[in-house]
């Protein structure tokens, strides 16, 4: 299994408190609660698992505290409101787009709050460190912090470790209510949203064992048992870009004059030559001259902590597969200092500030829980700043179906939850001789392997290894363009009022059915490095084919889409997308896979296993909309639906 997704790693964690931040229909990035007289509270900046129960008590006076306090700008509400008109095609607005000179202009923070917010901090005893067009970051004692936010740091033990976090919301004065959206960093706990296990790092040779299929269903496997009553084929090498857009309808499109942003964290030192390499050795389009840009940060940290040698490989798939989907849209990597969360949001803002491109993938996250609502409402404003700029984000909603396997909570993954995104979910995709499209199912994974005596499938169909992620908020309430779409049995879900379902629309995910990447990797000694290519999968991968078909749909209709879900969903239902289901064909689906047991030669031997499609934890992927593939995926007609007539 090789499935790629990144994560992130940040300095606050989960609270269940509901999310304020996000909701298209609410029309505000975030809320203040007054308390006292005064102050003004920042709803959500206490951590849930900051009970009473875990109080460990006071943190010292002297312990160092960083924190970004975040500027609401001069209309909060505005902006979001703004941010749906121009998204929504019934919106007289629809379309009028700003330019980050007039976002900023018409929404960002003024000087003379930019001086009252840093005023306030330096009285009362924090150093600023910097300031952005989105926050001011400060440093300082805990005492300076409390006196400063009008709360207590506390130690509180959280699993078998113990974190500092405020024992009550923090608050600012009363005057710069309207001036500061939220704050973060009070806490101190680290949350996890990096790669996928399953993605190697790059720094050792991964390869497919073969044999493999060159389309889906072109090699049986003959000599293995059989699976639901019939042979199966072999998984696939690995689909080129020539498959994948006839797969999803490109025609003639080629993505030119667009511009295509990536975030990731760190950068790959050879992703021009991988890159190059991959389409001459594939049949994609040449790389121009100036076509494939980089923009990076001065420096880089967390390089441990984050495993930084595994988001190469992030970087290159991501970069590949919006070249072979797209390959004259113009692309752009911003590589963010490390995987927190403030660093990822710098390169998000560097896209937007400078109006770098006008779709954005973006293939990491992390589980819902991990996400408190003074994150969600940073990240909701960047993306409210983008979409009254014209630009798009596009999220892969995750890589372990309901997440209980591996947290054991059902929930959706953020920023994909988030209702200001479009989260791209996952599939297994056949396509068949002459680059046919023959089916999709939703993507989720069940492994048996071989008997000792090669004559069934030990425990089959077997366990549940991965999937597409998908499912219903707990903390976004339910946005606009979803109702009437979405079922109420999933909108519902966890409140009568409804919440944000994800994702909402698909692409190939599954790495049994995934796409072919080239990567310059070390050999196992670690003593030579070389290009070499394998089979990879993930909605990591699901992300930039579907930037890419967007990419291709922005040609045709010769100006930005922006936020595409109000787009997306009013053609919901239409012929312009696969209805995509768990069964397709009525019957059972399988490969077969040989596997390197040492993940790069035959000397460690090899693993004989099946894969059995459609198996989505307890998601299911059904007919009309689902939280295993949303609307759907791309088909013929998609592309061209966006061309203005």
């Amino acid at each position: 299994m090789r499935s790629n997704r990144a994560k992130v790693r940040a300095v606050s964690v989960a609270a269940t408190l509901p999310m304020l931040a996000g909701a298209l229909a609410l029309g505000i990035p975030a809320a203040h609660a007054a308390d006292h007289p005064l102050r003004d509270l920042l709803a959500g900046t206490r951590p849930a698992w900051a009970t009473a129960k875990a109080d460990k008590g006071a943190t010292s006076d002297g312990a160092r505290v960083s924190a970004r306090v975040y500027l609401a700008g001069k209309d909060a509400a505005g902006l979001a409101a703004y941010a749906k008109a121009v998204s929504d095609p019934d919106s007289a607005s629809y379309g009028e787009y700003l330019t980050a000179k007039q976002a900023q202009a018409r929404f960002g923070a003024t000087k003379a709050q930019v001086a009252a917010v840093k005023s306030w901090l330096t009285a009362a005893g924090l150093k600023v460190t910097g300031v952005t067009r989105h926050y001011v970051s400060v440093s300082g004692d805990v005492a300076a912090a409390e006196k400063a936010f009008g709360t207590q740091l506390h130690n509180f033990a959280k699993g078998s470790k113990t974190y500092r976090a405020p024992a009550s919301a923090a608050s600012v004065p009363q005057g710069l209510a309207d001036a500061v959206l939220t704050v973060t960093g009070l806490d101190n706990a680290p949350h996890m949203a990096t790669h996928d296990d399953q993605l190697p790092p790059p720094d050792t040779v991964f390869r497919n064992a073969g044999p493999f299929s060159s389309y889906y269903g072109s090699k049986t496997a003959s000599t293995l048992p059989s699976a639901y009553g019939k042979k199966i084929p072999y998984a696939v090498k690995g689909y080129t870009g020539k498959q994948l857009r006839a797969a999803y309808g490109a025609g003639k499109r080629t993505g030119k004059g667009v511009r295509v942003a990536i975030t990731d964290a760190y950068a790959s030192p050879t992703i021009a030559y991988d890159a190059g390499t991959y389409a001459k050795r594939n049949g994609d389009a040449a790389w121009k001259t100036g076509q494939l840009h980089q923009s990076l940060p001065a420096t880089y940290t967390n390089t441990e902590d984050c495993g930084a040698s595994g988001w190469y490989g992030e970087e290159t798939l991501d970069v590949e597969a919006v070249h072979a989907v797209a390959p004259a849209a113009d692309v752009t990597y911003v590589g963010a200092a490390s995987c927190t969360d403030g660093d990822l949001l710098d390169a998000l803002g560097k896209v937007v500030d400078n109006h770098l491109a006008d779709i954005v993938s973006n293939s990491w996250g992390e589980v819902e829980a991990a996400q408190t609502p003074d994150l969600a409402a940073a990240y909701d404003q960047v993306f409210q700043l983008g979409a009254v700029e014209g630009i798009g984000f596009y999220f892969s909603s995750g890589d372990d179906g309901d997440e209980v396997a591996s947290s054991g909570t059902k929930q959706v993954d953020s920023p994909a939850n988030s209702a200001w995104v479009t989260a791209v979910g996952g599939t297994s995709l056949a396509v068949g001789k002459n680059d046919t499209y023959l089916w999709e199912t939703g993507w989720g994974t069940d492994k048996a392997v071989l008997s000792a005596d090669g004559k069934s499938w030990t425990d089959f169909p077997g366990a549940f290894t991965s999937g597409a992620g998908g499912g219903t908020s707990r903390t976004v309430a339910e946005p606009d363009y979803q109702q009437g779409v979405v079922p109420d049995a999933l909108a519902k879900a966890n409140s009568a009022n409804g919440n944000r379902v994800v994702p909402d629309i698909a692409a190939i995910a599954d790495p049994n059915t995934g796409f072919l990447v080239g990567q310059t990797q070390s050999s196992p000694d670690g003593k030579r490095q070389a290009y070499s290519e394998y089979r990879i999968g993930g909605t990591s991968l699901a992300a930039p084919a579907i930037a890419a078909v967007q990419a291709l749909a922005q040609e045709a209709r010769g100006k930005a889409i922006g936020f595409a879900n109000p787009a997306i969903y009013a053609k919901y239902g239409s012929k312009v997308y696969h209805d995509v289901t768990d069964n397709p064909t009525g019957k059972g689906l399988a490969v077969a896979r040989l596997d390197f047991v040492n993940g790069y030669d035959a000397t460690g031997g090899l693993a004989t296993s099946v894969r059995s499609l459609g198996k989505d934890s307890s998601l299911s992927a059904v007919k009309g909309y689902d939280d295993v593939t949303g609307v759907g995926t791309p088909a013929s007609g998609y592309v061209e639906s966006y061309r203005r007539r």
